[in-house]
């Protein structure tokens, strides 16, 4: 009798219960959307912000220890400490090996251009083939990592010797065009190069020359030595436990240690780099480290709101239209209660009728979430969402709890009914 009902009802307002279905749809839709989008952001926001710098600055102990306590950065003489070119592949060899997404190295000197300016020249891997302790190949360079330049001409090669690339605003100081040849002075000897492309990097590169790596260790008589390197790496935004950890790891507490090592934290990832590379000193570059965990944590919190709001308007939707049923309903259910129907079995009635309208809404919500989830993976980040499992038993919870909020007013009024009062049609 109860399933008949029930039945009944819903054949009876099909009008009203396709209108709660759609409105259930349309709030898990959102829901199931900003969620998975939410859930796959992390990476896909860092990948996105990896493509504007390095994240972590990698130098050696002497030359950081130096700087910390006198001020003393590279060219300062006594300061002057170098890193093993061969260990740099043993970066990807790391725990978090998978989120390095690129790495290259410089060896800085300071040289007279054309024998008048005096400007820093940095030797650096361009597009490097690397093959790595584990097996693997890899490549990697500046060219990946400073996508965001604008060139004018071509990007140098690791075999290009006889040539460089100037910043723009160096190159308009000393007349300098593409094509032109230079002369590069350091020590007592100059050396002729040809400039094959001018750059604007839009940051503190000015005045800066750039010649392939090994042209400056064979200029500077440091074969197989490099002055820093700049790693780009996805991690995870700062919590108290990594600012702790950046500061001392030792006190940590074992369990501490591991969640902490086990999580791609900057200083987590920075402390590994260490423990590969000999006598090095990662710093996170806090600059861009600070401004990923700040973008990634208020574009989470947009779409937590958006999800909030959504399902708040399917909630007010649902409850208007069951209040309206109710309503309409009044005499009927003044009746079951004049034959000896108990309010919790109308109450139950009711409830049933809204769960099934609201379940079939879901399930077509849901799927129509993944397409707009596709949809915005695809038109903000530029590849597809990453669908979470997780998502349907919360999605599951919330379609419950969307329907419970939106049943309360009408429960409420049909608890308020009097059967005498609505059979004489008042």
């Amino acid at each position: 009798m109860f399933f008949r009902m029930v039945k009944g009802a819903l054949f009876r307002q099909k009008g009203k219960m396709l209108m709660i279905a759609f409105t259930v749809a349309l709030g898990v839709s959102l829901a199931v959307a900003m969620l998975n989008v939410m859930f796959d952001a992390g990476d896909k926001v860092n990948r996105e912000l990896k493509t504007y710098g390095a994240n972590i600055n990698v130098i050696p102990k002497g030359a950081s220890l130096l700087n910390d306590i006198y001020g003393l950065g590279e060219g300062a003489g006594i300061s002057d400490k170098y890193l093993n070119e061969s260990e740099l592949g043993n970066i990807k060899t790391i725990f978090w090996a998978f989120n390095i997404v690129d790495f290259t190295p410089y060896l800085e000197m300071s040289a007279k251009l054309n024998g008048k300016t005096q400007v820093k020249i940095s030797g650096t891997w361009f597009r490097h083939h690397l093959e790595l302790p584990t097996g693997e190949s890899l490549d990697t360079g500046m060219i990946a990592m400073k996508k965001w330049w604008k060139i004018q001409g071509e990007w140098l090669s690791d075999d290009d010797e006889n040539y460089l690339m100037i910043e723009t605003n160096a190159a308009a100081k000393n007349n300098i065009s593409l094509g032109d040849n230079v002369k590069i002075f350091y020590g007592a000897k100059a050396y002729d190069f040809v400039v094959k492309g001018i750059f604007d990097s839009g940051s503190d590169e000015d005045a800066q020359v750039y010649l392939p790596l090994k042209k400056v260790q064979e200029i500077t008589g440091k074969k197989g030595l490099v002055s820093r390197a700049e790693v780009s790496a996805l991690t995870t935004p700062d919590n108290e436990l990594s600012k702790r950890a950046a500061q001392n790891p030792n006190s940590l507490s074992i369990k501490e240690w591991e969640t902490w090592y086990c999580t791609s934290y900057v200083s987590a990832v920075c402390y590994q780099i260490d423990e590969v590379i000999t006598d090095s000193v990662s710093k996170p570059i806090r600059r861009v480290a600070q401004s990923e965990g700040a973008i990634l944590e208020k574009t989470e919190l947009l779409m937590l709101l958006i999800t909030i709001l959504s399902l708040a308007g399917a909630a007010l939707g649902i409850s208007n239209l069951v209040t309206a049923s109710v309503m309409e309903r009044s005499a009927e259910i003044g009746l079951l209660k004049a034959v000896g129907a108990y309010d919790i079995h109308i109450s139950l009635l009711v409830i049933t009728e809204i769960v099934i309208a609201g379940m079939i809404g879901a399930f077509a919500g849901y799927f129509a979430g993944i397409g707009f989830a596709q949809i915005i993976g695809h038109s903000v980040f530029g590849s597809a969402i990453n669908i979470k499992p997780a998502v349907i038993p919360l999605v599951v919870f919330l379609v419950f709890a969307v329907i419970a909020a939106g049943s309360v007013p009408a429960v409420r009024f049909l608890l308020a009914l009097r059967p005498a009062e609505v059979l004489h049609g008042r």
